[in-house]
């Protein structure tokens, strides 16, 4: 199968990270190709695994010249890949490559990484203009996606992981003590996009209650001007609530891998549903349990047997179960112990591109929703 990836590329976190594994797992018996809009980060990331993305310009909907642009050079890939589909990336991807493929009659999917708002700008221009399938991260994302828009078939993929590289105990060893802890200090890990909903500020309040010698590593940099106020926000919290030197804001971090090895436990006490979350995926693969709230996607990827679900994101339920990993080290090593077999099972990148392939053939000829 041949398939054309299509994103936006001005940010980078999730799901650039899982196009950068999938094109980084290519091997002869898979054909994908990427296009974007914007030439950054991910662009640069997928020219280093070899990848060279399809450059269609910078596009805003608020610009209509600058979209009629972008389609026009998107119109150009389509001609020269040939592609059997064409997996556009969120709503902003949709809306800007359906009429495109439509008009050269390449079937295209909308890959749901997030839950649909009805009510937005973007999530109306997609449903005016549907694609012919979803591809959604999670089952609990297909739910919201089949009450958006039940007309159009969707089938579930969970997003591709990468691998996590090989730490030695020499090597974690050395990370602690660069970032703040030593072999005594319990680290509690939170890596994610700096978005209220993802409990930063639940994780810095639950910390006040913990006893013990713990240090937290909050790794996420600002992308956006609000996400710069959040973060000022997050710190100045951090300095009302907690001794000196028990937080450390690590920004944005291309290592999170590794840091995942150094650290002993991730939290992240999402106080909405979140679609899935890679990131648990990753502290599985790493063997540490997780601590997250019991609601949306990651309800799919942590169980009793991997870490502990609380039932909402208070600082008392959240603080509570940390308390208990920090208490017990053998509790923390029996929850990660089947960690790694359990992320390979949902997001081994060779299964996820077998997956895609294998569901673009049976599916090509789905019938148009229009």
């Amino acid at each position: 199968m041949r398939v054309l990836h299509v994103t936006a590329g001005n940010l980078f976190g999730g799901i650039e990270r899982m196009l950068v594994t999938l094109a980084a797992s290519l091997d002869d018996h898979h054909a994908h190709a990427f296009a974007v809009s914007f030439d950054g980060r991910l662009a640069r990331e997928l020219r280093a695994c070899g990848h060279a993305p399809h450059v269609i310009g910078d596009a805003r909907f608020s610009r209509p010249l600058t979209i009629w642009r972008a389609r026009r050079n998107l119109r150009r890939v389509i001609g020269a890949f040939a592609p059997d589909a064409v997996i556009a990336h969120a709503p902003w991807s949709c809306a800007l490559a359906t009429p495109v493929a439509r008009r050269m009659r390449v079937p295209v999917w909308m890959w749901v990484h997030d839950l649909p708002h009805p009510e937005q700008f973007l999530e109306r221009r997609v449903a005016s203009r549907p694609p012919h399938r979803f591809i959604c991260n999670s089952h609990f994302t297909a739910g919201a996606t089949g009450a958006w828009l039940p007309a159009v078939p969707r089938d579930v993929i969970h997003p591709a992981v990468a691998p996590l590289p090989r730490v030695s105990d020499t090597d974690r060893r050395t990370l602690r003590v660069k970032e703040g802890a030593d072999d005594d200090s319990v680290v509690v890990f939170m890596a994610a996009r700096l978005q209220q909903m993802k409990g930063h500020r639940v994780l810095i309040e639950a910390a006040r209650t913990l006893r013990g010698k713990v240090m937290l590593w909050m790794a996420g940099g600002p992308q956006q001007p609000h996400e710069v106020r959040y973060l000022e926000s997050l710190r100045q919290l951090a300095v009302e609530s907690l001794p000196a030197g028990r937080v450390r804001f690590l920004g944005e971090r291309s290592d999170v891998p590794r840091l995942m090895h150094a650290a002993d436990v991730y939290c992240q006490p999402n106080t909405e549903p979140d679609s899935f979350g890679i990131v648990f995926v990753e502290a599985l693969a790493a063997g540490r349990p997780v601590v997250t709230t019991a609601i949306g996607g990651a309800v799919e990827i942590v169980g009793e047997r991997y870490g502990i679900l609380v039932p909402h994101a208070s600082a008392e339920a959240v603080g509570a179960a940390l308390q208990t990993l920090i208490d017990d080290p053998s509790l923390r090593a029996s929850l990660g112990q089947d960690g790694p077999a359990r992320a390979f099972a949902l997001c081994d990148p060779a299964g996820r591109l077998r997956e895609i392939d294998e569901t673009v053939c049976h599916h090509r000829a789905s019938p148009d929703p229009r």
